[in-house]
């Protein structure tokens, strides 16, 4: 039986009369990786800041295991690992002493996690904040919202900054943690970063959430990508109902959700001299919710 761990109900806020988001809504369960996907200024750091009681939302309800999560609400703070998509950390401290006082806020030792941490993702902690590149600087989050074996992981555009390699060493520490049960929302505009790890994903439009599904729905909806040149351009479009389309000299481009076989039955009659059909990609969905 799921276990609902993470509910989020109707979101909003406003910055004056400009809207950030409105009446974002879902529910994230145990073990699930949930990709929190739109292009940047689409909402999803606001979402994020609002959860974690960092913006004064107007409106709406975060529940962790069932109970409200209120701005001092200690406990429930403990349970949450979170990365924010920009670190800012005092300069002049080293990164030993940036985790040093990070473990005081627990009455637990957390120091095999930190060192098991800090040794995977090759981070020196000797090095001051300030001298520490911005690859360097994003490994120190991603300890720090780790290292206290968190519930709850709530990541905000959490590879940028990291090389390929160290991509690839984050992308299997979270398949361990979700392994361990543990809960993230991974928010991002990188779609190819979601097929990999992701189970279902939510995507957020000009600050409204248009579609949540789970990652085979969408790879299998089968939508392909279609370029046909024909001089019977416009009668084609005519006979296939196409709305959304791009035209260039006598070739359209669009998606199509028709089988194969219904396709070509419909362009039969046409005199095309040249046709490819491509499997839409996860960037090529993505588009076709967007529009």
């Amino acid at each position: 039986m799921s276990k609902k761990v993470l509910e989020v109900k109707n979101l909003t806020k406003y910055y004056g009369k400009v809207k950030g988001i409105e009446n974002i809504s879902f529910i994230l369960e145990k073990g699930e990786i949930f990709g929190f996907i739109g292009p940047n200024g689409s909402g999803k750091s606001t979402t994020i800041r609002s959860i974690m009681n960092l913006l004064n939302k107007n409106s709406g309800q975060v529940f962790i295991n069932g109970q409200e999560f209120k701005k001092n609400d200690i406990q429930i703070k403990a349970m949450i690992g979170y990365l924010p998509s920009e670190i800012n950390l005092y300069d002049d401290m080293t990164v030993k002493e940036i985790f040093d006082y990070h473990q005081k806020f627990y009455n637990k030792d957390i120091t095999k996690r930190r060192n098991e941490l800090t040794s995977l993702l090759n981070l020196d902690e000797n090095k001051k904040i300030e001298e520490l590149s911005l690859g360097n600087l994003k490994k120190l989050g991603i300890v720090l919202s780790l290292m206290h074996n968190p519930k709850i992981l709530i990541l905000d555009e959490p590879t940028s900054g990291l090389d390929p390699i160290m991509q690839k060493v984050f992308f299997n520490l979270l398949k361990e943690e979700k392994k361990k049960g543990t809960t993230i929302l991974y928010s991002t505009h990188i779609l190819s970063e979601i097929s990999k790890i992701c189970d279902r994903v939510g995507i957020i439009k000009d600050g409204n959430l248009i579609k949540i599904e789970k990652i085979e729905e969408i790879l299998d909806k089968n939508l392909t990508f279609i370029k046909i040149t024909s001089n019977e351009k416009e009668s084609i479009i005519k006979k296939l109902k196409i709305k959304e389309y791009l035209l260039e000299d006598n070739t359209i481009k669009f998606y199509n959700n028709l089988t194969h076989d219904d396709l070509i039955k419909k362009i039969s009659k046409f005199k095309i001299d040249k046709i490819i059909i491509e499997e839409a990609s996860l960037e090529d969905l993505f588009l076709h919710y967007y529009n």
